[in-house]
């Protein structure tokens, strides 16, 4: 095993997770030193590992998927069949010795199991357990299914992302509300050891991933609340900025994103432009005026940013104190100088991937920064040191218990 220094070092973290919203609470924890037990079996992957793509070279595989990779570098695997009693009693032998489970199930499957956190507390009296789920333990809707894209549309997102109110709602790109609650739950789960570093005591976290995104649409809540007002779709248009809006540029499929918030922008914007005269412009000498003005506005804009590239574009908006940035494809991310400057991409070598670009956290800590030490596991790579050297089982019990189906 590695040297750990990190900030959560001796802290092991058991975690019955799968896709991304519990997953990614343990990978930032393992990040920073926590031991993190991932609990899969052959029978019932996490479905990243069979049904998201890519996989590497095309080819589908339990070990092969790029988007488990992302989310799970640093993190042990395990294989455990929990429909069998003796998978049971391992899991909870796991639990007697962790300070923290993490399980994303639906409502009523870890009481099933006889895994929840009553049951764990018995076991462990300071056991801390975070339970993320679609929209908490409780209530009328709680045992609803359902993925990323139910969730942005109950949270309000979807409603606000069409391109304007003439056309049918958008659905955000990928799992959105998955990772703001891997925020909280990475939150809550910190303040749950706090509190019971100072008690002793442990805790049942509940987090509501539905909940976790509405915190991402304040100003629309409070625009109801306080006026009476339902916001609608913009499409790419402010009420608090003009211009706002994403403009072409040369090349194919290029473009820059550009917003004006106040006069001393937008006289910087059109002194850039070569066009001074625009300021003193009744059509656009007010921020209510480019409003009312915004389709002859975007068209003047497109007109000066299609002779240049997104990246000049950027760079001499920016340079007169106007915001504007490159809108940047996937590819783009893996050169941007400044996600390199802060060593974003950690490449690790996997025994299937190959050399693979791995996350590293959005943040830094000064005295104990993040450290990714290892690839994203293979399924039940980590049997022999979990059971053997952690849970102390002899060989010939692991395998025995593997021939019968509990390790697998």
């Amino acid at each position: 095993m590695h040297e750990n220094n990190g900030a959560l070092a001796g802290i092991r973290i058991i975690e019955f997770a799968v896709f991304a919203a519990g997953p990614v609470v343990g990978k930032l924890m393992a990040e920073h030193g926590a031991e993190v037990i991932r609990v899969e079996s052959r029978t019932r992957p996490d479905g990243f590992r069979v049904h998201y793509p890519p996989f590497k070279d095309n080819r589908a595989g339990l070990d092969r998927s790029g988007t488990f990779a992302l989310f799970n570098n640093d993190v042990l695997s395990v294989t455990i069949n929990l429909k069998t009693s003796r998978g049971i009693e391992l899991a909870k032998e796991l639990v007697a010795h962790a300070d923290v489970v993490i399980e994303n199930f639906a409502p009523g499957v870890m009481e099933r199991l006889g895994l929840h956190y009553k049951a764990l507390r018995e076991i462990n009296p300071g056991i801390i357990m975070l339970s993320s789920c679609n929209q908490g333990q409780s209530g009328p809707r709680a045992s609803q299914r359902g993925f990323g894209s139910q969730l942005t549309s109950l949270s309000g997102f979807t409603h606000l992302t069409r391109y304007d109110d003439g056309h049918s709602p958008m659905l955000l790109y990928g799992p959105y509300i998955d990772f703001i609650a891997v925020g909280y739950g990475l939150i809550a789960v910190l303040a749950a050891l706090d509190f019971r570093r100072r008690t002793g005591r442990g805790q049942h976290i509940d987090l509501s991933q539905y909940e976790a995104g509405i915190q991402f649409v304040i100003p629309a809540l409070l625009d109801f609340q306080v006026n009476g007002r339902v916001q609608g779709s913009r499409g790419n248009r402010s009420s608090r900025a003009a211009p706002h809006n994403v403009y072409p540029c040369r090349g194919e499929d290029a473009w820059c994103a550009i917003a004006v918030f106040d006069q001393e922008e937008w006289q910087a914007l059109c002194r850039v432009i070569g066009h001074p005269e625009w300021i003193s412009d009744a059509r656009f000498a007010t921020l209510e005026a480019r409003r009312r003005h915004e389709d002859q506005l975007d068209e003047l804009i497109a007109g000066w940013t299609r002779k240049f590239t997104p990246q000049e574009v950027m760079e001499r908006l920016q340079a007169a104190g106007v915001r504007a940035g490159v809108v940047q494809t996937i590819a783009d991310l893996f050169s941007d100088p400044q996600l390199a400057h802060r060593q974003q991409w950690r490449a690790l070598k996997h025994p299937e991937l190959g050399s693979y670009e791995y996350e590293a956290p959005p943040f830094l800590l000064s005295e104990t920064p993040a450290r990714l030490r290892r690839p994203s596991p293979c399924l039940g790579e980590h049997n022999h040191y979990v059971f053997g050297e952690l849970l102390g089982l002899p060989e010939d019990e692991i395998q025995l218990l593997i021939a019968e189906g509990v390790l697998t």
